[in-house]
């Protein structure tokens, strides 16, 4: 399969047309961008990393049997996925309070929650990404009732599946964010699962393990991210 030409490219990764009209390339870049992009460096392996992690959990939930456009890694830095057409909607499963719900609603940080909270946003730099209510979603026209309803299932089972396959490995799943696209009709899981996207805890120290210590600058950035790989592939 060859790389033609750049379709998209946003903060953290690059997806390219392709000679195959199912197929794209999605290239992980080294850029580390937080605070709306106003926060930004290039970090050596960021790139290698989050597609090796990627992968792997995009590899466990086919097995688990949720649709992603996952096809097969081709390079460090690289994987063919499907093409999709994607909505316009941001999924959030958060297990503990952390982020931006504490700040919102005065939650106290670390506040388990059973059954999980799901939370909808629109993807859109320019607006800061805002929370929307499903009825919001309905009203802008960027996902059926159906599709609602399907995100919500697929997020929910996603989060079993993550949350049992991490907490063995000695990570507990704080929160993460899904993307969702279509493909002759059916609603498939896209974008990527990493340590960008979701919120991964040291299950006994409590350590962070993800984004937040490149935007908290707490150091060891990448060595929580090689952790972090080391931990899902073994």
């Amino acid at each position: 399969m060859k790389k033609t030409t750049p379709l998209y490219e946003g903060k953290a990764k690059i997806l390219w047309e392709t000679d195959s009209s199912d197929h794209m390339i999605q290239a992980f870049k080294n850029d580390a961008t937080a605070f709306d992009g106003t926060k930004h460096e290039v970090v050596e392996e960021k790139g290698i990393l989050n597609n090796k992690i990627s992968s792997h959990l995009f590899g466990l939930l086919e097995d688990e049997g949720i649709r992603t456009h996952f096809v097969e890694t081709i390079s460090e830095n690289e994987m063919v996925v499907l093409r999709l057409d994607m909505l316009k909607v941001e999924v959030v499963i958060r297990n503990v309070a952390a982020g931006s719900l504490v700040r919102r609603l005065g939650v106290k940080e670390g506040t388990r929650f059973d059954p999980p909270i799901v939370e909808f946003y629109l993807k859109d730099d320019v607006l800061h990404d805002p929370i929307l209510s499903e009825e919001h979603v309905r009203a802008l026209d960027l996902a059926t009732p159906e599709q609602v309803d399907t995100m919500k299932r697929e997020a929910l089972a996603v989060n079993v599946v993550l949350s049992n396959f991490l907490s063995q490995r000695g990570i507990d799943l704080v929160d993460f964010k899904l993307e969702f696209g279509t493909k002759n009709g059916e609603l498939i899981l896209g974008d990527e699962i990493s340590p960008d996207t979701c919120r991964f805890h040291d299950s006994s120290t409590g350590e962070i393990m993800d984004k937040d210590r490149f935007r908290q600058d707490l150091g060891g950035f990448m060595e929580a991210y090689h952790e972090v790989l080391n931990r899902v592939s073994s």
